[in-house]
């Protein structure tokens, strides 16, 4: 009978165990049920986090993205491209031509469906106020002496002729090696004193310029819908910011400018070492559509936000400048030529095989290009002095 007590209270400890063990294992499942997975942050650390987010650069070239668009029916109000998903298009592999091509653009053409991408810097408080001119200038992350001399001379946030300026520069990421870390960590170091650089986790290479584009047009979009004009240019040019302010004041609010250095029948290029070389592939016209020189150009936002929703409909294409053109084709807009911007540079009258350094000259201009950041803040300290000409100049 003992023998039978013990087993009894022995089956009666284990019974009592189990029956807490399950109810512990319920009363938790229901608290966690109701609880958030990942807390919710509080408005103030949005907002913080919103004026510069940094996230470590991924491990594979050519980063893909979830290709999220922004369409006439969907308002995005953040960058909303968080994650990379995009594999080679292989088929293109099995096309005949496509062995022909060179290792860059085979790269290109493999991966011309992956479109967005993740911003590493992001400044969306860059429009708030009543801005009224963007300047966008295209950077490398070594180019660090460019962009402090554009900050010191045409690029100075401010006001001029009254209207509100802002700058921007646009960054993808250099090629990983041994020094990357110690690049992205002095960008991240010069983003934390001036705040004006917009870099996305794409690789810098000629064939992603046009990534630049497209990125950008999406990220005006969002942030800037209701600045005026933009001015895009290269980080080796000059920039008479108070030549465009009196242009753009002149222009009558055209929401469909676009002006620069007009190339209105340029070929593409079939030269298979060349820089610029297109396969019949990818383009079969005689002429490509017109467009302006990359190195300098003006256009009113409300267009830049239609070119945005446009561009989403087209492949993208190698050469920038002219994918802008494509766009602009799309939208029935003709972009126009301005004699003031001067994207190959000044030509003294009679020497024309030499490019002229005379600020009488650049004090008329809009656009020059191109010049060493030590020649750019010389330039520009003479042009914005009591210059006294001893010519005469006309103004163009």
């Amino acid at each position: 009978s003992r023998i039978w007590a013990k087993i009894y209270r022995n089956l009666h400890a284990i019974l009592l165990v189990s029956i807490f063990v399950v109810t512990l294992a319920i009363l938790q499942r229901a608290f966690f049920r109701s609880q958030p997975l990942f807390p919710e942050k509080n408005s103030e650390d949005s907002h913080k986090s919103s004026k510069q987010v940094f996230i470590p650069r991924q491990k594979s070239f050519w980063i893909e993205n979830i290709n999220k668009s922004v369409t006439e029916d969907k308002v995005v109000k953040a960058w909303d491209v968080i994650d990379v998903h995009c594999s080679a298009n292989s088929s293109l592999t099995r096309m005949p031509w496509f062995a022909e091509l060179g290792a860059n653009i085979q790269k290109f053409l493999l991966y011309q469906h992956c479109r967005f991408f993740p911003m590493l810097f992001n400044h969306p408080e860059k429009c708030e106020g009543d801005v009224y001119l963007l300047l966008v200038v295209k950077s490398m992350i070594l180019q660090h002496r460019r962009r402090e001399a554009i900050r010191k001379t045409w690029g100075q946030e401010r006001e001029v002729r009254g209207k509100k300026v802002r700058l921007v520069f646009l960054l993808g990421v250099t090629i990983q090696g041994e020094e990357h870390p110690h690049h992205q960590k002095l960008l991240e170091y010069e983003d934390r004193l001036y705040g004006d650089i917009l870099q996305w986790d794409f690789e810098e290479c000629f064939y992603n310029l046009t990534l630049k584009e497209v990125n950008f047009l999406k990220w005006f979009s969002i942030y800037c819908p209701s600045v005026p004009f933009i001015f895009k240019g290269d980080d080796d040019i000059f920039v008479h910011t108070g030549n465009i302010i009196e242009f753009l004041e002149s222009s009558g609010g055209m929401l469909d400018l676009f002006v620069g250095a007009l190339l209105s029948t340029s070929l593409p290029i079939r030269e298979k070492n060349s820089k610029y070389f297109i396969p019949p592939e990818i383009f079969n016209g005689t002429f490509y559509p017109p467009y302006v020189s990359g190195g300098g150009f003006l256009m009113a936002g409300p267009l830049a936000m239609k070119m945005h929703i446009a561009s989403e409909n087209m492949d993208l294409f190698p050469i920038d400048d002219v994918f802008l053109g494509m766009c602009l084709k799309v939208l029935h807009v003709s972009p126009k030529p301005h004699s003031g911007i001067k994207t190959w540079g000044v030509q003294e009258p009679g020497k024309e095989k030499m490019i002229s350094r005379d600020p009488c000259f650049f004090q008329n201009l809009l656009v020059v290009h191109k010049l060493t950041p030590g020649e750019l803040i010389l330039m520009w300290k003479l042009v914005t002095s009591d210059l006294i000409c001893t010519r005469k100049t006309q103004r163009l």
